[in-house]
């Protein structure tokens, strides 16, 4: 559990680096240099993912049971995950409507994915992982639509072909992960096939 909190904090903590400290942020970019602080960024990102996966991992085969969840909230993290994968695919498609009106969609896709989460699973590295998530991307939304009012920051106009594009490629995705991917790297198979 101790390695999956390490890992919580040091990407988390990374993500929120603009948040919670922008001038030490923008201070160290200009000491560094743009390209250092982005490659010294993704080490301890990457050190803070590869941890949560394996305390994770490891939290999982002696599990701490806070609450069992009801079957049917399985069937709906599916369904909640399914806007997950179309906003985090409109955080790359350019000119989406979805990006337009939110501005920052993965962060809204990271809500979405872990509030899912945390209704199909009741154990305490499962509060501490996606709850942890959530706390993170809610304060962070919040903030970056602040930021982009206080900057008038407008994002162009939405296409509907790009939105259909965005959706399209979220559902398969989504199918893609929900039917194989998720069983092969996390070893739970949402939809048991």
């Amino acid at each position: 559990m101790l390695v999956l909190l390490i890992g919580l904090v040091l990407f988390l903590g990374v993500h929120s680096t603009r948040m919670f400290a922008p001038q030490w942020r923008s201070a160290k970019i200009d000491t560094l240099g743009l390209g250092k602080w982005k490659g010294l960024y993704s080490l301890v990102a990457l050190a803070g993912l590869i941890m949560i996966v394996w305390g994770y991992g490891q939290a999982r085969l002696d599990p701490t049971w806070l609450w069992v969840p009801p079957v049917w909230t399985r069937h709906l993290a599916a369904l909640l995950t399914i806007p997950a994968f179309v906003l985090l695919v409109a955080t790359y498609v350019p000119h989406t409507h979805i990006k337009a009106r939110v501005g920052h969609p993965m962060l809204l896709g990271v809500k979405f994915w872990a509030i899912a989460h945390l209704l199909a699973n009741g154990t305490l590295a499962d509060l501490l992982l996606f709850g942890g998530f959530l706390a993170w991307a809610v304060p962070l939304y919040i903030v970056s639509r602040r930021r982009d009012r206080m900057a008038a920051v407008v994002y162009p106009a939405g296409r509907v072909s790009r939105d259909a594009i965005a959706v399209v490629l979220g559902l398969v995705f989504w199918m893609a992960f929900a039917l194989w991917l998720h069983g092969v790297l996390i070893g739970v198979k949402p939809f048991g096939v």
